[in-house]
């Protein structure tokens, strides 16, 4: 599609301000006049046919013909309508000089209405699931694919039309079924009992549609792929002349134009059916959105079921039941009765030791030892009322905690004191250190490097500072638990302000 095209396809649609404009009331009555006396095949009408018909409607209160001749213009304005010089009817000069006109329907106009008309008519997605239309295109590829070659113009224009006006509602009317199963009406109507009723007939519905659509997938895609490509423009080819030699009236686009856009559609076709090689097809994601428009059916179903037969009162079976438990003369008539009535429980899996008191094969589990493990409730009520427990005392914890914190505070402390009294540390210059002392280093040199200014103040009041934090030098700190090998960092520490007296303090202490 060249420029100019997609201009014109891509243009305004003055056609459509009817349906907006500030008088719209008094438009979309004469145009839905027009459309539906065009259905009846009349085409020209007079004004005085449409403001007759349009008063006589009661529509537009007080409604004049000159208000009806305005409207005709600013229609026949935007596009909608085209008009005739009306003279045969004149019968002096002076009537055929006052112009009267006939008004026509335009073709955008036409499908505007024919558009406005069916939305009218929209409650819901609607659609429906046609099994017979999977027949229809398998039957109609296989024509393709017998007598490709042989088509004549207009068998094969017939053939074509047929064929994807079957794939175009087969789409549309299927994805507009499944979405109606998905909307907030179908799912309130899938929580009520009357649903009951209906599933059997819905759940055959969409069985059926799976089974018709599992049966001929195959037909189809085996046709597609048969059909080559010089098949398919062979075929094609004959479709577009028979487009062509279609008498009209109107301008009919070139030939090329005609073949591309055929070459599309069957593009289409393939795509639905086959894929594209790097997504599913639309088939299978039809197929796998019915299975599981069926799956949701039957759960809501038994959601149902379940729901009604919680609320049935079971007193007089169980009573039944207990009964005949009674009537039992021995534990084992006991457990065959339970097992028939009740089946077998849920298995759950108990944590516990296996303290087996014999070695014996044959040995039955009711007489192995029990293994007793206290289980908590699930139950969100409140359960018996339990005494109050007293707060436990945990003084002597604490002074224990208190004791190491003091004790590691004392340590860090003559470390920071110790590197104080150095003033200048270097690693390549440092002995064998404790692993403390190195994940202390380790500590202090990390905090220089995030620093900016490569340096920060501890607790104690002491600054660390990195002078050689670019170091391209290397050194290995040797200590207790091993060797590390680091670039040859080199830290001064100093006391800022105040620090000098809480040291001294400290010292005394």
């Amino acid at each position: 599609m060249d420029s100019q095209q997609m201009a014109r396809t891509l243009r305004s649609v003055p056609e459509l301000k009817y349906t907006n404009a500030e008088n719209v009331v008094r438009y979309r009555a004469i145009m839905r006049y027009f459309y539906q006396e065009y259905k009846r095949l009349r085409y020209w009408l007079k004004p005085e046919e449409i403001f007759e018909a349009i008063s006589a409607r009661n529509v537009v209160p007080q409604y004049t013909l000159e208000q009806c001749l305005g409207d005709l213009a600013q229609l026949e304005e935007w596009g909608n309508l085209a008009s005739r010089h009306d003279g045969g009817r004149a019968t002096t000069l002076e009537e055929y000089m006052k112009k009267k006109m006939q008004y026509l329907l335009r073709p955008y106009s036409i499908e505007i209405e024919r558009l406005l008309e069916s939305l009218e008519k929209v409650t819901g997605y609607g659609g429906s699931l046609e099994p017979t239309l999977f027949d229809k295109i398998a039957d109609k590829l296989f024509e393709i694919r017998q007598y490709a070659g042989t088509f004549e113009e207009d068998a094969a224009l017939e053939l074509w039309n047929e064929l994807y006006d079957a794939f175009v509602r087969l789409h549309e009317n299927a994805s507009d079924y499944i979405a109606s199963l998905q909307t907030a009406k179908a799912e309130e109507m899938m929580v009520t009992e009357s649903f009951l009723i209906f599933k059997d007939k819905l759940t055959n519905y969409l069985q059926n549609f799976v089974q018709a659509l599992q049966r001929n997938a195959y037909k189809i895609e085996g046709n597609l792929e048969r059909i080559g490509d010089n098949v398919r423009d062979l075929f094609l080819e004959k479709v577009a002349d028979g487009i062509a030699n279609k008498p009209s009236l109107e301008e009919m686009p070139v030939k090329e134009e005609m073949l591309e856009e055929l070459q599309q559609g069957w593009s289409n076709l393939r795509r639905w059916f086959l894929g594209d090689g790097s997504s599913p097809s639309e088939l299978t994601l039809l197929e796998r959105a019915t299975k599981d428009a069926i799956a949701r059916i039957v759960r809501s179903v038994i959601r149902i079921q379940e729901r009604k037969r919680s609320g049935l009162s079971r007193r007089k079976e169980l009573e039944y039941l207990a009964d005949w438990f009674a009537r039992t003369d021995s534990l084992e008539e006991s457990h065959r009765l339970a097992a028939c009535v009740f089946g077998l429980f849920e298995t759950r899996h108990l944590q516990g030791e296996d303290l087996r008191t014999s070695d014996r094969a044959d040995m039955s589990m009711w007489e192995e030892v029990p293994t007793i493990r206290a289980l908590r409730s699930r139950s969100r009520k409140r359960g018996e009322r339990r005494e109050t427990e007293p707060v436990r005392e945990n003084e002597a914890r604490k002074r224990k905690e208190r004791e190491l914190y003091l004790q590691r505070q004392a340590e860090e402390w003559e470390a920071v004191r110790e590197m104080v009294e150095r003033g200048r540390v270097r690693i390549s210059e440092m002995s064998v250190v404790s692993s403390v002392t190195r994940l202390r280093l380790l500590q202090w040199i990390g905090r220089c490097t995030t620093s900016p200014c490569r340096s920060f103040v501890t607790p104690e009041g002491v600054k660390v500072e990195m002078i050689n934090a670019g170091t391209k030098e290397q050194a290995v700190l040797v200590s207790e638990d091993g060797e590390l090998h680091l670039p040859d960092y080199e830290l001064v520490f100093t006391f800022i302000g105040a620090s000098l007296e809480a040291a001294a303090a400290r010292e005394g202490e």
